[in-house]
């Protein structure tokens, strides 16, 4: 996980130089009823990712370790991934470690989502035969993706032309000339209709979680980034990252401020008026900041951050639902469960015995 994070990072200072390119509104995003990765569903969701050789690990990991976490806090298979090469060989990727694969890529009838990973030397993987299954393969696939360099290889089977899409900064200038039928825009992840596009493997991160919130609600998408650390790379770097702030970094350091507080008041919750004079600002100012920052409204974010901490103590204690409500800020039983129903899909007792069914059957299996 460390790892992870120093990668991030590095990433993110190869990004830095050019953020100012990008716009403010840095997500294109026009939600469609065909798109599957975006409907609120508990449902498991199956992904193939056919990774091109000289892919990055960190674009891979951009994928899958979203998906991992997602599973690993909800302790349930919400996703699960098949890597797919076009040979069905191990990749070698940029960092000389070969990935192996589950199989080799064929353009079938199948409807799982498509994501097509590639780095560097995309050109070499962009055989006509490879073309020509993208081609079929859209014909039944709900969703294909292109991840970063992978929007090349999209572009050049025609499955972009008259839509929206984005590549890595360095690439813009040379892409939109290649391919004046797509639309291409300086975003950091689009994602239209059966189309999804990214701009390197941060914003991959942001376009996986985005999929986890759209799917199991914000509260999972917001420990899922808690869990790697992860911070928007366009936001500002001058803050300490503490606990409270771990999964995001903020515009203002009043929105780090009030997140903190907000930590700090799990079992009591400060009222939205409280923890803005405790910042020094009026309501509607914080409630302004945090849509900025955060693209949530104090009291959602707030509300997960509350029902993360409840979720842990019913995975990881025997306390009663009663006792865990109260240290939670719930005024009653019900009303917690109420609530953690309405964002886990499920009563705390459902996941107490769920997960207790799991152990069982792994004691048994070992």
């Amino acid at each position: 996980m460390f790892l992870f994070s120093l990668v991030l990072s590095a990433l993110r200072d190869r990004m830095d130089g050019d953020a100012l390119q990008f716009r403010k509104q840095s997500i294109h995003y026009r939600n469609s009823q065909e798109g599957i990765l975006l409907q609120r569903s508990t449902e498991r969701l199956d992904i193939d990712l056919l990774v091109l050789p000289d892919a990055n690990l960190i674009l891979i990991a951009s994928v899958i370790e979203p998906l991992r976490g997602a599973n690993r806090i909800s302790g349930s298979e919400l996703y699960r991934w098949r890597l797919l090469t076009p040979d069905g060989a191990p990749v070698l990727t940029t960092s000389d470690i070969a990935v192996p694969a589950q199989g080799a890529f064929k353009a079938t009838t199948e409807d799982t989502p498509l994501f097509v990973l590639a780095s560097y030397n995309w050109r070499r993987s962009a055989t006509p035969a490879l073309k020509m299954q993208l081609s079929q393969a859209a014909r039944y696939r709900t969703v294909i993706a292109g991840i970063e360099s992978g929007t090349w290889l999209l572009a050049e089977a025609s499955l972009l032309d008259g839509l929206p899409a984005t590549v890595h900064w360095e690439d813009y200038e040379d892409f939109a000339l290649a391919y004046p039928e797509v639309r291409a825009v300086k975003d950091r992840f689009v994602i239209d209709g059966k189309r999804l596009t990214t701009s390197g493997s941060l914003p991959t991160v942001d376009l996986m979680l985005e999929v986890i919130r759209q799917r199991q609600g914000y509260s999972l998408a917001l420990e899922v980034s808690r869990l790697f650390r992860y911070e928007q790379p366009s936001f500002h770097a001058d803050e300490p990252l503490s606990a409270a702030s771990a999964g995001l970094r903020m515009h203002d350091p009043r929105v780090t401020q009030a997140v903190r507080l907000m930590e700090e008041h799990i079992e009591q919750p400060l009222v939205l008026a409280r923890l803005a004079r405790r910042v020094g600002i009026s309501a509607r100012h914080l409630q302004d900041l945090f849509q900025q920052s955060i693209g949530a409204p104090p009291h959602v974010h707030y509300l997960a951050l509350r029902l993360n901490a409840a979720r842990r103590k019913v995975i990881e204690t025997t306390a009663s639902f009663a006792d865990i409500a109260a240290a939670t800020g719930f005024n009653s039983a019900s009303a917690f469960a109420r609530s953690y129903r309405a964002s886990f899909s499920e009563s705390p007792s459902e996941t107490r015995r769920r997960l207790r069914r799991r152990i069982t059957s792994s004691e048994m299996l070992g």
